[in-house]
């Protein structure tokens, strides 16, 4: 992935069968600077994962430790040459130990930076990672690396292969956006299969390898995916979801019981869009439900700041797991007096929604839930018209918010053509204090004692043709006094069940940080925010209704979040 403002997830990986590799040493290059990071830091997040220093991103799950691989400029907080893999571990995917970095720049094919990639999992347990180098003749072209030691559970150095590069761009690419190789999966034929993010003129497209020892690598000549007047695709990813149950699947199953996912990151938009569809493994052919239309009517994983995502299947507790990167949304100057670019995500559980079948379901996986601390809840408080309800005794800047709000009657909702309607558009016009009957109703977060800032996210109630629309928004136009800020207010449409009634919103608060949840988790909104006076103890919690038709809360927990645990080693046996 070229990369203007956004890094790549790295690292996930599936089961593959046993192959042999000739592998030659690679000796790590760069050593990172110390750098001091400044003491007073309001932004820096308290749980979700960032490195000490600089630019990151990206995820894997081997003997019990989970592996989080992230592109890393050793040397500023912009993107820059020189870009490597660093590597922390985990046991849980909440606190995490920083290690030396995995792969560096050292040989001709990757000499001017170490790109994104993912990686593989033989059965014999030998993890292998593919990534796209930059090399001398500033070419991306991908490259093999394995650990020197599959006894160490840490895996902490890597070997590159003495056949890099395995992969070169083919005529249909052009020679600098052919990057991101996805995950690779197993057909029933024996050959691998992985796909790569290329660029051809306006058309983007992600472009199929095969390989029967994941060495020497056959390309297709129809593309696997392809779009229109988009430019590169970036950080592709497939996966099967099953049509029944939450449980995730490895990336090889082919059955009659999974549909599939393609996952492509467009660069001219920083948004990672999916689509649902078939994948004929016979013919090595995926049939889109839909095609990209560059409209709201695309499906998004998130439809606020997150980006370069990946998902993993975590076969030790069946789930599937998926993680994007959130950059910032002050300026560059800010980041390099910060020290620091961008975080990651709480890691989302993801399945397909087995009422609709026709999207994807996210919810943040339950270890977060082990940073709770402090709570306070209460139920059936009701909010009329007007009304703004603050919630006390926890911490108002780390927290995790859960409510459930219950709305009147639907049929009382105003008429809105929501077909015709940008949805983000209509968010920053239908701004939370300004009136309509059923909502803006939701909460109000990292909000000032003055009341001056704050960060919204609610909903808004439509009747739309045969059927009823919710409209969820986090509106960030009052989030800082600050001027010199993206404040861009983000916002979706979702289906309103009408005999239900009841719609629920879940907020995950990291002091810059806001990701939130609606419905279960069927929408997803991250934003960026950096108050200048909502800050620590300065912050406050509300939730409010600003419609004229009243709602109720009918359930209400929040809970103050404890600080994660992520650092440095503390001793060379790099014990959790």
């Amino acid at each position: 992935m070229e990369i203007s403002s956004a890094l790549l997830l790295l690292g996930l990986f599936t089961f593959l069968q046993n192959t042999g590799f000739g592998i030659q040493a690679s000796p790590h290059s760069i050593n990172s600077p110390k750098y001091m990071i400044p003491e007073k830091q309001p932004y820096r997040t308290s749980y979700h994962f960032q490195p000490p220093l600089n630019w990151m991103n990206g995820p894997m799950y081997y003997k019990g430790v989970y592996h989080l691989f992230f592109q890393h400029n050793p040397y500023a907080a912009t993107f820059g040459d020189n870009m490597v893999w660093g590597h922390s571990v985990s046991h849980d995917l909440v606190n995490w130990i920083h290690l030396n970095n995995a792969i560096e720049p050292s040989e001709p094919y990757d000499i001017n930076s170490c790109w994104s990639g993912s990686a593989t999992i033989l059965p014999n347990e030998k993890p292998v990672i593919m990534y796209t180098g930059i090399a001398d003749n500033k070419h991306q072209v991908q490259n093999l690396a394995m650990p020197k030691n599959l006894s160490d559970p840490f895996l902490r150095e890597w070997i590159k292969h003495s056949q890099n590069p395995v992969i070169t761009p083919p005529s249909g690419a052009e020679v600098d956006n052919f990057r991101d190789p996805s995950t690779a999966w197993h057909g029933r034929d024996g050959k691998w299969r992985v796909i790569m993010g290329a660029q051809k003129g306006d058309e983007g497209k992600a472009i199929l390898y095969q390989s029967e020892d994941f060495i020497n690598w056959k390309v297709d000549p129809s593309p696997f995916y392809a779009s229109d007047n988009t430019g590169v695709c970036e950080c592709p990813d497939f996966f099967p979801v099953s049509i029944n149950g939450t449980n995730g699947v490895d990336t090889s199953v082919q059955n009659p019981s999974v549909r599939h996912v393609i996952k492509i990151g467009y660069l001219r938009r920083q948004h990672d869009y999916y689509f649902l569809g078939e994948y004929l493994y016979d013919q090595d052919k995926f049939i889109a439900d839909a095609k990209f239309t560059g409209t709201s009517l695309d499906l998004r994983y998130d439809y606020g700041k997150f980006y370069a995502s990946k998902s993993f299947f975590d076969y030790a507790k069946n789930r599937r797991i998926l993680w994007g990167w959130v950059n910032e949304s002050d300026t560059s100057q800010d980041d390099v007096m910060k020290g620091w670019a961008g975080v990651q995500s709480i890691p989302r559980q993801v399945w397909l929604d087995n009422e609709s079948g026709k999207q994807l379901i996210q919810w943040p996986i339950e270890e977060v839930e082990k940073l709770r601390g402090n709570k306070v809840s209460f139920n059936g408080e009701k909010l009329v018209s007007g009304s703004i309800l603050e919630v006390s005794g926890i911490t108002a800047s780390q927290a995790d918010v859960e409510v459930v709000f219950e709305i009147p009657e639907v049929e009382s909702a105003e008429s809105l053509d929501v077909e015709e309607v940008d949805p983000q558009l209509l968010c920053g016009e239908e701004y939370a204090s300004r009136s309509g009957r059923i909502g803006p109703f939701g909460l109000s977060a990292l909000v000032s004692y003055d009341l001056r800032e704050q960060t919204a996210v609610f909903f808004r109630i439509y009747k739309a043709s045969n059927k009823y629309r919710g409209l969820m928004c986090s509106d960030q136009s009052r989030s800082s006094l600050r001027k010199d800020l993206d404040k861009t207010t983000y916002g979706t449409f979702f289906d309103v069940d009408a005999n239900l009634r009841r719609i629920s919103l879940r907020s995950l608060i990291d002091h810059s940080i806001i990701e939130s949840f609606g419905e279960g988790g069927r929408v997803c909104i991250t934003s960026r925010v950096y108050p200048s006076i909502a800050i620590g103890e300065e912050t406050r919690l509300y939730v409010f209704n600003n419609g004229t038709e009243s709602v109720l809360i009918s359930k209400l927990n929040a809970w103050s979040m404890k600080k994660a645990e992520i650092g440095h080693h503390k001793s060379e046996s790099y014990s959790l």
